[in-house]
């Protein structure tokens, strides 16, 4: 068996590793540097200087381009969560949204415009989920919901639509592109607002079934057991600030990120929120050493993750299967924007992460995209929608942290998650990738 064979089996076993293991609760900050260990050993090189070398390399690269970028989204996050801003904004919009047992498929609809709203306005999806939760508990309660549909309308508001497709998203990983050729976040809004068009349309019609068949079952709402660490009782509606107000800091963050009159990098039109929220709010602070100690620290595990995911892709570009694997992509008898596509999804999946996976893909494989000719507007709308769907498998960080929040398990919801992310994702990339090609 030739070298270049024995290489990309490699690859495949060290995936296998990394998904078996993660399903089974190893953390991918350990994970990852054994995998890469694995891939070295299959491709016969030298495992200290592929940790020290190649593995370290991506994992400080990707630091040094993306740490202040989630370091001032978490804080900004932080702000607004203490200030009760968040708070009120998803009060404000559930009194739209009403209740009772005679419309559950409106309270399902309506409250994904809660994380929706926040994730756009550049909070978190893990401090939107800490946000919401109280309230949902109480809203599906009196809806007679059962609980495991809490994720699909969660899921659908805070992650398939303000994390890839909705122009001018501040998440990360609509800005991640912008870092590695001549995009802004708001790239091909024609291509994003379709794609996030299909995605609502599918989940509807989905949550729509999903009402019909727990009605036909007789099922109802019944508290969660599980883990989660919220309950129904923790709901504080007392003191917040004005939802007009409230709305300012995340506004003002959007206008900075893509009015192009005023347009500054996204560092500074995070940290221009952080100081809006800081003034605005400043009374609402108990101790604001305090909430800024702990928006830093809230940085730490989703940038060493990430980190750790792009120093094991690094690790297996510089293995002689990676280059057998990407001149197989670059060559296949099809558009190469679909191939792209095709890669990230594939490297998304391997490493349950978004941002991990696109950070592979921009490192290793979008400059040879780009030498094609392909528009940089183009491969940034498909690269950040094509991370942000086979990204959330079981073994995904912010799925298992939303699971255990929630109290519930894989088997009660994860095929919400997969149904309407995963699926309506793909059909949405069928949709918009030919109209891309023709368009660009």
């Amino acid at each position: 068996m030739d070298g270049s064979t024995l290489s990309t089996i490699g690859i495949v076993v060290s995936l296998a590793f990394i998904i078996a293991l993660a399903l089974r609760g190893w953390h991918i900050i350990v994970l990852a540097p054994l995998a890469a260990i694995i891939a070295a050993l299959f491709s016969d090189l030298d495992v200290l200087e592929t940790l020290t070398g190649p593995y370290m390399t991506g994992f400080t690269n990707y630091a040094r381009r993306f740490y202040l970028i989630f370091l001032m989204g978490t804080l900004f996050g932080k702000f607004m969560e203490d200030s009760g801003a968040a708070r009120s904004v998803a009060h404000a919009i559930m009194k739209l949204i009403g209740g009772g047992t005679d419309k559950p498929l409106r309270v399902l609809v309506a409250f994904s415009l809660v994380p929706m709203a926040l994730t756009y306005g550049g909070v978190s999806l893990f401090v939107v989920i800490f946000t919401v939760l109280p309230v949902a508990r109480h809203l599906w309660q009196e809806a007679d919901i059962p609980w495991h549909l809490f994720i699909l309308s969660f899921v659908f508001g805070a992650a398939s639509m303000t994390m890839t497709m909705l122009p001018g998203t501040p998440q990360i990983q609509n800005i991640m592109p912008t870092k590695y050729m001549q995009s802004t976040p708001a790239s091909a809004p024609v291509l994003g607002l379709l794609g996030a068009g299909v995605v609502f349309t599918l989940n509807v019609l989905y949550m729509r079934y999903c009402v019909r068949k727990y009605k036909r079952e007789g099922e109802h709402y019944v508290p969660p057991s599980g883990v989660g660490v919220i309950t129904a009782e923790t709901v504080d509606t007392g003191d917040m600030p004005n939802v007009w107000l409230s709305l300012i800091p995340m506004g003002v963050v959007l206008v900075f990120l893509n009015a192009p009159a005023v347009r500054v990098d996204p560092i500074f039109a995070l940290s221009i929120g952080v100081l809006v929220a800081m003034a605005m709010f400043w009374r609402r602070y108990t101790n604001v050493v305090e909430t800024m100690s702990k928006g830093a620290l809230n940085t730490v595990i989703p940038i060493v993750n990430t980190c750790a995911d792009v120093g094991y892709g690094m690790a297996i570009a510089a293995t002689a299967g990676f280059k057998v694997v990407s001149t197989w992509l670059l060559t296949l008898p099809m558009h190469p924007i679909v191939s792209l596509s095709i890669a990230t999804n594939i490297m998304a999946a391997i490493t349950g992460s978004a941002s991990g996976g696109m950070g592979i893909v921009l490192e290793t494989l979008v400059p040879k995209y780009l030498a094609l000719g392909l528009s940089p507007d183009l491969v940034h709308r498909i690269v950040a929608m094509s991370s942000g769907c086979f990204d959330a498998m079981p073994h995904n960080g912010a799925v298992i942290t939303m699971l255990a929040v929630a109290g519930l398990t894989h088997r009660q919801a994860y095929r919400h998650i997969f149904i309407g992310h995963v699926v309506a994702t793909i059909v949405a990339l069928l949709i918009v990738i030919p109209l891309g090609i023709l368009i660009y």
